[in-house]
């Protein structure tokens, strides 16, 4: 049981899967995890990972840029992440605020979540509270919509809606 919250964690931890893959791969079992685990377990491990890495990224985004910037090489590289996030991400900040964060973070798509989230956060100038705040609500959206297609699937339902969300 260690062994698979430990993978949960790790695959949450990793850029642009998140918890979108994590709680399924709790869920339904599979190569790393074997057996599938009690549902409300996953999310609860992967929520929590997700907000730790959420605001890990957030609160390092200002320390790893200070060092950055030693190296132009690297310090154009990181403002090229930075600028790509903040321009994905400012449309919902100025028209939704701190909403507008929370949504990016939770809608289960690739390149939303927590990762892009704070760096977009960060570019934006938005303070720690807000976005701590923005990144729970927004995690919780995606674990919430995750978890219910999965519970579903498990379930039996079939909808073309779900065939596009398992493909």
């Amino acid at each position: 049981m260690l062994k698979n919250i430990v993978v949960l964690f790790l695959i949450t931890l990793i850029p642009g899967l998140e918890l979108r893959a994590s709680i399924p791969m709790g869920i339904f079992g599979g190569e790393y995890i074997g057996t599938p685990m009690p549902w409300p377990l996953v999310v609860a491990i992967c929520i929590v990972s997700n907000i730790i890495i959420g605001w890990a990224v957030f609160f390092l985004l200002d320390p790893v840029m200070r060092i950055l910037r030693k190296s132009p090489f690297l310090d154009r590289l990181a403002h090229k992440y930075l600028d790509r996030a903040q321009e994905r991400l400012a449309p919902q900040v100025k028209k939704y605020g701190f909403w507008g964060v929370s949504i990016f973070i939770g809608i289960p798509l690739p390149l939303t979540g927590a990762y892009t989230g704070a760096a977009g956060a960060y570019a934006l100038g938005m303070n720690k509270r807000d976005f701590m705040l923005a990144n729970v609500a927004g995690v919780l959206i995606a674990a919430v919509c995750v978890t219910l297609v999965c519970l579903l699937i498990q379930a039996g339902v079939e909808s073309p809606l779900l065939k596009v969300f398992i493909k």
